[in-house]
């Protein structure tokens, strides 16, 4: 019998991160193998028939931010695996119930006339990042370190570190413009009266002018599968349906790299690392959760406002003051009864998601850590509220709570989908406070998770770094 194959790298978890890193060895020579607990490979960008045969829903990820932003990503082939991404007209929608909208519009310009009064000063805050978006994608997606552009990073350290509250209540007067900003800043997951949060609202902002909000055609799934076969190509080897409970069962190797949670690194690699490290892993904060419906639907969502339809993403939540109170509510541990909803409406721009003539839609709100409660009425009646006869559409729902979003992907500890909280102490120091914090005190042991620089993200970032990581200490 011929001798089992030796690898220099083994990974552990094959969501973006984990097939990053491995691409980033394997492109450096490395012989690699990517264990995946479950039967299929993504993590995050995983797409199954969730309500009805025909019916392509993403199980997390769908609308791709950072999918041309990231420095990494922008290095992959994907177009030649299989990857086509479909720009929708507008990037962002904000309804209001008067039937009025604030729009996110790829133009900086085109934006301004959805704001009214504050189209100056939208400019002035946004259109110096736009002009130099990709020296700061490449500034902010990453550990922290003496940047390119010192001057540039500065100028967007002196906003981000703000609260959202903060800053929209300073630059802006009117409605529109709050709760546009209020709204990007919400997918922090965090009270938007705390520092930092204008951090997330900014880097999304700059991306849908920049790059734009795309999604991948034929559903998210696309993007792991090409991922998977570049590395192939490569010479990686990739096995499914192989879950590592311990270190020890692994096959010997120069370096074992880990796209897993803080905690469950601890369990897994046990006294391989020390005491102290592992007290560390395990002290780290995991934030709220997501609860999320995906929909087969009839037809299109009848938005009061029709430019609604123009935007594969939808923030369902109303003025800055309503998306404040429902990110401060489940923060605090409650279950807000209007919640801030984040809606996408891929089929409208991509139509083999659904049959002919049929949309799917997905929506979710954020709810404390573990949460158990059913948000399936409070979701779909904010969608009511701005797409009167919305519920009309619906054919076939599908249900993940935070249980069964931890069931699905490990790594999702308590529902938490961004890999733990994001405040100024876990933002570039994650998991631990370590000048290099993709290494471990094991030479041999990296973690390359979300739980790293630079965050939770479909980028592969956090797997480029920890590869990088790997490369300097071998």
């Amino acid at each position: 019998m011929p001798s089992p194959r030796t690898f220099d790298a083994i990974v552990i978890g094959s969501g973006p991160n984990g097939l990053s890193a491995a691409i980033t060895l394997a492109r450096a020579g490395w012989a690699v193998q990517v264990l995946e607990a479950e039967q299929t490979i993504g993590g995050g960008t995983r797409s199954l028939e969730l309500t009805l045969p025909g019916f392509v829903h993403d199980v997390c990820s769908t609308i791709h931010v950072f999918g041309t932003a990231s420095p990494f990503f922008r290095s992959v082939p994907l177009g030649e695996y299989g990857v086509e991404w479909v720009y929708p007209p507008a990037e962002l929608a904000h309804p209001f119930d008067d039937g009025s909208a604030a729009i996110l519009e790829r133009s900086i310009a085109e934006t301004g006339t959805w704001l009214g009064p504050d189209a100056d000063a939208y400019r002035r805050l946004m259109e110096p990042f736009v002009l130099r978006s990709q020296a700061l994608f490449d500034g902010a997606l990453g550990p922290l370190r003496i940047p390119s552009a010192p001057l540039l990073m500065a100028r967007f350290g002196m906003r981000a570190i703000r609260s959202a509250t903060g800053l929209a209540e300073s630059w802006f007067q009117g409605k529109a413009a709050k709760a546009l900003f209020a709204g990007l800043a919400a997918h922090s997951i965090m009270p938007l009266e705390k520092m930092l949060t204008s951090a997330i609202g900014l880097m999304l902002g700059v991306a849908g002018h920049a790059v734009g909000w795309p999604v991948a055609r034929g559903g998210s799934q696309r993007i792991a599968d090409a991922l998977a076969a570049y590395l192939k190509s490569l010479g990686g080897v990739i096995e499914t349906g192989r879950r590592v409970v311990s270190i020890n069962e692994l096959s010997k190797a120069r370096a074992y790299v880990f796209d897993v949670s803080p905690r469950n690194l601890s369990a897994i690699c046990g006294d391989r690392l020390p005491a102290s490290y592992r007290r560390a892993l395990e002290r780290y904060r995991h934030g709220p959760a997501a609860f999320k419906l995906d929909w087969a639907l009839s037809g299109p969502i009848p938005w009061k406002s029709p430019e609604c339809a123009r935007a594969a993403t939808v923030h369902v939540g109303g003025t800055i003051d309503e998306v404040a109170a429902s990110e401060r509510a489940m923060w605090n541990g409650h279950h807000p009864e209007r919640p801030f909803v984040l809606l996408a409406q891929a089929s409208l721009f991509d139509p083999t998601r659904a049959p002919a003539g049929k949309h799917t839609g997905w929506a979710y709100c954020h709810v404390p850590n573990g949460s158990t409660m059913d948000m399936t009425e409070r979701i779909e009646a904010q969608v009511e509220r701005f797409a009167p006869g919305f519920r009309d559409l619906i054919l076939a729902r599908h249900v993940t709570t935070p249980s069964v979003f931890e069931q699905h992907n490990a790594n999702y500890i308590g529902g938490d989908i961004i890999g733990g909280v994001t405040d100024l102490r876990q933002l570039f120091f994650r998991p631990a406070i370590r000048l290099n914090p993709y290494s471990t005190p094991a030479k041999d042991i990296f973690i390359c998770s979300a739980s790293t620089p630079p965050g939770g993200g479909v980028h592969g970032m956090c797997g480029y770094w920890a590869a990088q990581a790997v490369l300097r200490r071998a």
